[in-house]
């Protein structure tokens, strides 16, 4: 029979009430109301509010979360162990240091088969920064950033906060083609304010991939327009028809008008330690190094070693992560294939399944009821803006034990 969405005795309501009255209390607040608009703006995250509901329940499958759960390899530790123990504790290059950056280059060089110099990187206190950085240098007050939806909540909320807006061009979705990014309507969402488009290709939540053409296509209309691009290319390699899903890098110029942010936490299992990289145009190398001075005014440099020896010793153990997702795709897309109730198309990156359930539309509140009745964790799709209402991302980058259990209890509760 189909779930009502009703709360149970003592479940749904319970947990939200001290979090609501927390949030009206700070809202009424004059401290707050003398905050900078845009600050007070900054949305909560529904990603987060599930975390927090069910973080520490016993026997909890925690697939609500954009990491895997395998900790960060001996061998990288290792290295920032060392950089410890050596006394690198002091102030370091904004840029990065030269040996990672020269290991990013190489690294790049061998993945997309062209020259990418050293100086076209540059180190960040993770993928996050990395996007604050790249809207901060390209669009402010006044200005529009167009970014396809569902999307990942941070790149709207980062654009909101540099005093922007973002402009969400929702996607086609279908259960025979999947998920689609309609160029046509992506263009002619461009208006006079907009200054840049953000792609994040392969997507999270939803798995999409855009095609080599696709990618050809956004570029074309950036030059002719004068915008930027900034290309979230940080499930690169977790692509599952390919060594790594194409890229900018495959059609772009030296010089064209293309900011790429990318994370170590990914590939690496890196991410609590938070660094990431820029790859943009050397000629932008002194306003990049000055947007990391006045935010961060560098990475560590024990973190920067770590990341070096991540990148140029840490390739066995990217592809393990990627065969662990690629099953842990197989496991979670065949069993909830078997309910009726669930519609999906298989993701062709990253390591999510954006799934919707019939007759459970309201999934801010079916999140914490999983969390209750199923013991899993999955985010709700309105944490992703237009278009992700009525999904779920779940998080397939685990061991397959896992992923197998996590099917059973969500099949069980499908029937019930």
């Amino acid at each position: 029979m189909t779930r009502p969405l009703s709360d149970p005795p003592g479940k749904g309501p319970a947990h939200a009430s001290s979090a609501a009255v927390a949030a009206n209390e700070e809202t009424a607040s004059p401290l707050v109301a003398n905050l900078r608009p845009a600050a007070r703006a900054a949305p909560d995250s529904g990603i987060v509010e599930v975390m927090n509901y069910g973080r520490d329940r016993p026997g909890m499958i925690p697939l609500w979360a954009g990491e895997g759960d395998l900790a960060t390899p001996d061998f990288i530790c290792a290295a920032a162990t060392k950089s410890l123990a050596e006394g690198e504790t002091f102030y370091t290059w904004q840029r990065g240091i030269p040996p990672l950056r020269e290991a990013l280059s190489r690294y790049h060089e061998r993945l997309y088969q062209r020259r990418l110099p050293s100086e076209r990187f540059f180190v960040t206190g993770s993928g996050m920064q990395a996007i604050q950085i790249a809207i901060a240098a390209v669009a402010g007050a006044g200005d529009e950033v167009l970014i396809p939806s569902p999307a990942w909540p941070n790149c709207a909320a980062a654009t909101g906060l540099a005093g922007a807006s973002a402009v969400e061009v929702p996607m086609r979705f279908s259960d025979k083609a999947g998920w689609q990014l309609d160029l046509d309507r992506l263009f002619a969402a461009a208006g006079p304010a907009t200054k840049a488009i953000f792609l994040n290709s392969p997507s999270n939540p939803t798995g999409w991939t855009a095609t080599q053409d696709e990618l050809k296509a956004v570029l074309a209309f950036a030059r002719k327009r004068g915008l930027w691009i900034i290309a979230d290319e940080v499930y690169n390699r977790f692509y599952f028809a390919g060594e790594r899903a194409p890229s900018f890098y495959d059609v772009a110029g030296e010089d064209d008008p293309i900011i790429f942010v990318n994370t170590f936490s990914k590939n690496w299992a890196m991410t609590g330690w938070r660094i990431g990289w820029i790859g943009a145009p050397a000629v932008l190398g002194r306003v990049i190094e000055n947007l990391i001075q006045y935010s961060t005014s560098g990475v560590a440099v024990f973190m920067q070693r770590a990341a070096t020896v991540a990148v140029e010793e840490g390739e066995a153990f990217l592809q393990l992560q990627v065969e662990r997702a690629r099953e842990g795709r197989r496991i979670i897309c065949e069993a909830l294939a078997a309910s009726p109730r669930v519609r999906f198309a298989w993701p062709d990156g990253a390591f999510y399944l954006f799934f919707s359930i019939r007759g459970a539309e309201e999934t801010a509140k079916l999140g914490l009821r999983l969390v209750d009745e199923a013991n899993i964790g999955v985010a709700p799709g309105t944490a992703f803006g237009t278009g992700g209402e009525a999904f779920m991302r779940l998080c397939f980058a685990r061991k397959a034990e896992d992923l197998a259990e996590a099917g059973r209890r969500l099949t069980r509760w499908l029937a019930d």
